[in-house]
């Protein structure tokens, strides 16, 4: 020891004595999956209710009445004489509906929601709010919840392929303007369950391309949900929304099909249908759940009607799905 100097001695020491770091890694304590990582809110209670309602409506061109200058679109710009009747509607149909989380399409804003769940029905107690809006359009998909929530994954800016369809330039065909009515979001009901929610409104229009563009949005998801079940193979995945595709379309198929570990299951009855709204002929709207969420599903999911066909008309062209799901954990 006579040739180390005082001061490196002191160093290493000091060194010896400090505790050494675990080799123990984050994965080995806890499922990233796992509610025990997120915080519960101050002043909140978890529900003691055995089961929980989710609603998922596309609402039609649900606009606030102010001009966004960001956004260059008439209907947003100049909203319907209507807007105010669509509203009262939009508000007792939620009351009627009850749900626990409620999931909207074409719908303008997160904040718009807040302000609507303040104002219009604050009995209903909705306390968490949601979205991953477009920079320049005003149609988006936004949620809100009686219960906590977690990370959400916004995919406004991913890529998808148009498969089948080539550029000018003879380059495989992309998207990414559509992406931002997609995103996956952590829900809370209990302190120890959780499940995973897409909310979707996927590309519109009938036809090979428009069909394919929603492929490459579908194949995207897909990739998200085998990620999760590689991280915890008991998570529960649901996706809801519109998905602008027909019962027996092949974008469904390829969702649905038992030969994929990741694949999700129908929870409606294929006689179903959810478009129009006042003289439903074809099935847009779906709630798909993978196997897991499946067993917790309380019966057929269903499409409410809660006023004449003229009357839900004139909140929508589309009609509300609801499900009720019983966790788990009790």
């Amino acid at each position: 020891m006579k040739n180390i100097s005082p001061v490196l001695l002191v160093a290493l020491l000091w060194s010896c004595s400090q505790p050494q770091p675990s080799t123990e890694s984050v994965t080995d304590k806890f499922q990233l999956s796992d509610s025990s990582i997120v915080a519960k809110p101050v002043n909140y209670e978890y529900t003691t209710k055995e089961s929980f309602k989710v609603l998922s409506w596309n609402v039609e061109h649900f606009v606030d009445p102010y001009d966004d200058p960001y956004i260059n679109n008439s209907r947003e710009d100049n909203p319907s004489e209507d807007l105010g009747k669509k509203v009262i509607l939009l508000t007792e149909a939620l009351k009627r509906a009850d749900a626990d989380v409620v999931v909207l399409q074409e719908f303008e804003s997160e904040k718009y929601l807040m302000a609507l769940a303040r104002d219009s029905f604050p009995e209903l107690d909705y306390r968490f709010f949601a979205a991953a809006p477009s920079p320049d359009w005003y149609m988006n998909v936004v949620l809100m919840s009686r219960f906590p929530l977690g990370v959400l994954k916004s995919y406004g800016d991913v890529t998808t392929p148009v498969p089948g369809y080539l550029t000018e330039e003879g380059e495989k065909q992309t998207q990414n303007h559509l992406n931002t009515r997609m995103w996956s979001l952590q829900v809370f009901p209990a302190d120890n369950y959780t499940f995973w929610l897409t909310g979707v409104h996927l590309k519109a229009g009938g036809g090979e391309r428009n069909s394919s563009m929603r492929t490459g949005q579908i194949q995207f998801l897909q990739s998200e949900f085998q990620q999760l079940l590689a991280l915890d193979p008991q998570v529960n995945i649901m996706m809801a929304g519109d998905f602008n595709s027909y019962l027996n379309s092949s974008e469904i198929d390829l969702l649905t099909n038992i030969g994929n570990s990741y694949h999700l299951i129908d929870t409606m009855d294929s006689t179903i249908m959810t478009h129009t709204s006042d003289q439903p002929e074809r099935r847009l709207d779906y709630m798909l759940v993978n196997p897991n969420m499946a067993q917790e599903q309380s019966g057929s999911v269903n499409v409410p009607y809660f006023f004449s066909p003229d009357s839900m008309r004139m909140v929508s062209d589309h009609l509300p799905v609801v499900g009720e799901f019983y966790r788990q954990d009790m």
